[in-house]
């Protein structure tokens, strides 16, 4: 079980999270740079008194999840395309995670609603002891109800300290399973939707932008050294950028340092994820808290 200091930061978390995810969503136009986005999602997070628990992702068209500004993105939001704004939020290690879908093409609205929709009839039913697979039935039955196909590999998940993904899965399709929601728990539900016509699964790009701290090998290297404790100090069990390190030497010295510690699998990458047939794909998400009185909608703005 939590305690009270524990929820008050969960909820100080959430609501850091649904400002910056509401305010940088309404500032996002078409052709600005992805990583003026990337960066003034973090900054808002710091400057609000929270940390990233993860770089922020903005993810384009059939990109589902996982894309996050390398240094020096050239990358720009096309006109036309449909835009998944995914940050999180820690405080002391309490994470709050929440994403929004910005729809430049009057073609995607209807993804953009069935996501919206099905993550809110789910969250008004969940409560503890509640099967998790009669949550993701209905995740699928709103989802299709629009016209639409959820995203059959991608869940939601519960979260745990300093961990975004600890333990249970929400899946956004139906599924057996004997797993329950307990008091005291907290999840990320975030149902991604795609077209009728596309598989409704994703599968994982050749290219990787964020990192996570993997396992403490002694580098004989001393900037290497330096920088995988800098990692292991900072970002803890937390996802990273390399935008967040490039100060720390100079840029050959860092990139050297980099590939030798991904070489040596001290750190890890997570890969691009996009619709495996190249279709559109629309998320929403919020965190909750399963409290005794009920649910705490975490990332819900007051």
């Amino acid at each position: 079980m939590l305690d009270d200091e524990a929820v008050e930061k969960y909820i100080t978390a959430g609501q850091i999270a649904a400002d910056v995810r509401d305010e940088v969503s309404s500032m996002i136009k078409e052709e600005m740079q992805i990583i003026d986005i990337c960066n003034t999602a973090e900054e808002m997070i710091r400057s609000l008194g929270g940390e990233p628990a993860f770089p922020c992702n903005v993810s384009v068209n059939e990109v589902a999840a996982h894309y996050s500004s390398p240094p020096g993105d050239t990358r720009r939001i096309p006109e036309g395309s449909i835009v998944k704004v995914d940050v999180g939020v820690h405080i002391d290690g309490y994470i709050a995670d929440t994403a929004k879908t910005i729809c430049f093409n009057p073609d995607y609205e209807g993804l953009v609603i069935a996501a919206e929709k099905a993550l809110e009839r789910v969250i008004g039913m969940i409560h503890p002891g509640m099967k998790i697979s009669d949550a993701s039935s209905k995740i699928q039955m709103v989802i299709e109800s629009y016209g639409f196909k959820p995203i059959s590999n991608l869940t939601g998940h519960q979260i745990g300290r300093y961990l975004i993904h600890a333990g249970k899965a929400v899946p956004n399709v139906s599924h057996i399973s004997t797993s329950r929601f307990r008091e005291g728990e907290v999840y990320a539900i975030e149902p991604f939707v795609t077209t009728r016509d596309a598989s409704g699964t994703v599968k994982s790009g050749s290219e990787h932008y964020i990192f996570r701290f993997a396992k403490y090998k002694s580098p004989k290297n001393p900037d290497s050294r330096f920088l995988l404790n800098y990692i292991a100090k900072n970002f803890r069990t937390l996802p990273f950028s390399e935008r967040w390190l490039m100060h720390l030497m100079d840029q050959e010295r860092f990139r050297r340092v980099f590939h030798e510690l991904l070489s040596s699998r001290s750190i890890m990458s997570y890969p691009i994820f996009f619709e495996a047939t190249g279709r559109p794909v629309a998320q929403a998400e919020h965190t909750i808290l399963l409290g005794k009185d009920g649910i705490i909608v975490l990332t819900k703005r007051d």
